[in-house]
């Protein structure tokens, strides 16, 4: 597999984590920290995921491939929805605190879900699998980091509806996933 390969499946692998980071940049400000601290957890999860899968493939193939999109499903729809609720229980929607393992940990799980069935892929495909996932790891790191600015940019335009915005945006992309595991829409 090329470089040029690798790098399309790393960015199209970090797109929901994107997603997510836009999401958690509407309610928390983009410090230095906090876009080292995002890109930190989803770019580890999105390194480690494909290792994972790599490794378990010839063991847990067909099961983690049936139902690995109804967890992440599951996962995000609980946290948006959540979102949702605090978003309207809180009159002044400002910057939410530091980013935690509470609320990262299983976000990164949930959005690198696709990357464990890829690292399932990369077993069969003869990848070389430290590479492929160094070349995740730091594609999503990049593209997270810079997902807390943008939201944070947009966030502090719309505070009163970030929340909101956010928990609704993190519920449709486990929808998206069901849908495109399920074969309702194309991958």
């Amino acid at each position: 597999m090329s470089l040029i390969e690798l790098l399309l499946i790393a960015l199209g692998l970090s797109m929901d984590a994107f997603a997510v980071a836009v999401c958690l940049g509407l309610r928390h400000r983009s410090t230095m920290k906090n876009m080292l601290t995002v890109g930190l957890y989803f770019g580890i999860f999105q390194a480690i995921m494909p290792v994972i899968g790599y490794f378990a493939a010839s063991l847990f193939a067909n099961s983690i491939v049936n139902y690995d999109h109804w967890i992440a499903f599951a996962i995000l729809s609980f946290l948006g929805i959540r979102m949702i609720i605090e978003a309207v229980r809180n009159k002044e929607n400002g910057d939410d605190g530091p980013l935690t393992a509470k609320h990262l940990l299983p976000l990164a799980v949930a959005t690198s879900i696709d990357a464990l069935a890829v690292g399932i892929s990369f077993a069969f495909l003869d990848t070389d699998i430290v590479t492929a996932a160094a070349v995740i790891g730091v594609v999503t790191f990049a593209v997270c980091a810079v997902g807390i600015r943008i939201g944070s940019i947009f966030g502090s335009r719309i505070k009163k509806w970030a929340g909101t915005a956010g928990g609704i945006i993190l519920i449709l992309i486990g929808c998206k996933i069901l849908l495109e595991h399920t074969g309702v829409i194309g991958l």
